[in-house]
């Protein structure tokens, strides 16, 4: 009987080291969300996963939304946000649950083809509308639900180049630790400036801030000193420096070209984004298909280009430094696959580590 216990014993055992549990596989990895655009295969927003070694895994589709294209989290990341980027724009707020997204409300946005989202501390919602022209206000409010519309900044204007014969904002940013909104808008070549007051926009004086002409000015970062802002321009295929002085007046300085020197083939900028160090900055370039890496003089905040990633794929649109900034990943719109770069904290140039198949990703967020 003894002898029948102690065989006993010895298969558990064993069972247990051949079949660990999988959370130890696991208890590393960095789920991210997923946004898309659903006129082929894929059915709105997933879930992956970014292990430790920076190998990339599909996890599973979380919520069914059309063209979810753009994703932002509120402060408390319990609630995502998706535009759904249509003729008649609106906005989804979803509750984050450990294993799913379950759906809440839906907004209109106030125009067409809403293509970038984000939301401040306290709630208020800005989508910018890439076809409207506009930006629309709304707020997430205690009962989960995004309210009506609160609030539409209509802009007006054109520039030199085809793809600007009227306004078109591309997104909307909550200044740091002020009630100040900068809406890029790749139409005008313009900044618009205002202040968040009373449930509306408030033009600011002055309420424009011009780019260079034909720069096609389309999402900016602000360096943590929120002195700083780097805008990347996608038509001319440069990044500006823009200033904020102590008065709260903003000035554009000089602009760097994100692609190779000698390199003359078209190209168009997408995404940009600054370590948390404001030690380098980091612009996405599409034809070229590479990220171009920035350092950035901590005096005056110039930057100077170090280097050029090829992103492994085909039209890198938006991509995301992950939560301890040691990986970047890449959203390759054209070639359906998103890529994964081992980052070096010390000199922030980026090693491939990885790809996975995702069908026409378009936004990473990291949960």
């Amino acid at each position: 009987m003894k002898f029948r216990f102690l065989i006993f014993v010895i298969l558990v055992l064993s069972a247990c080291k051949n079949n660990p549990e999988p959370a130890e596989e696991t208890d590393n990895a960095q789920s991210f969300f997923l946004g898309t655009y659903t006129d082929g295969e894929s059915e709105g927003i997933y879930l992956y996963d970014l292990k430790a070694d920076g190998i990339l895994a599909l996890n599973k589709l979380m919520a069914k939304s059309e063209n979810p294209s753009f994703l932002a989290m509120d402060k408390n990341r319990t609630h995502l946000l998706a535009v759904n980027e249509l003729d008649s724009g609106t906005i989804e707020s979803f509750k984050i649950y450990p294993d799913s997204l379950a759906f809440v409300s839906r907004s209109a946005t106030g125009g067409a083809h809403p293509c970038f989202v984000s939301i401040s501390a306290d709630g208020y919602v800005l989508a910018a509308n890439y076809t409207g022209g506009n930006v629309g206000l709304l707020k997430l409010k205690d009962d989960d639900k995004l309210s009506e519309l609160l609030f539409v900044q209509q802009h007006t204007g054109s520039s030199i180049k085809e793809q600007q014969k009227s306004p078109h904002a591309h997104a909307a940013w909550f200044v740091p630790e002020s009630n100040e909104i900068i809406a890029v808008d790749l139409g005008t070549d313009e900044l618009w400036l205002s202040q968040l007051e009373n449930n509306q926009l408030t033009p600011s004086s002055p309420d424009r801030l011009p780019m260079e002409t034909g720069a096609g000015p389309r999402h900016l970062t602000i360096h943590p000193n929120s002195k700083w802002f780097y805008v990347v321009n996608e038509l001319n295929s440069t990044v500006t420096l823009v200033e904020r002085d102590e008065t709260g007046k903003y000035k554009a300085l000089i602009s760097v070209s994100t692609l190779p020197e000698g390199y003359s083939e078209s190209s168009y900028c997408a995404d940009i984004h600054i370590s948390s160090d404001g030690q380098f900055v980091y612009a996405s370039n599409r034809g070229h298909n590479s990220i171009g890496v920035f350092s950035v003089n901590n005096e005056n905040g110039l930057l100077t280009p170090i280097g050029h990633e090829s992103t492994h794929g085909d039209w890198p649109r938006n991509f995301a430094l992950s939560p301890e900034e040691d990986f970047l990943l890449v959203a390759n719109q054209r070639s359906n696959n998103i890529a994964s770069f081992k980052r070096d904290k010390t000199t922030g140039l980026l090693e491939f580590v990885s790809e996975i198949k995702a069908p026409s990703p378009a936004c990473i967020l990291f949960k």
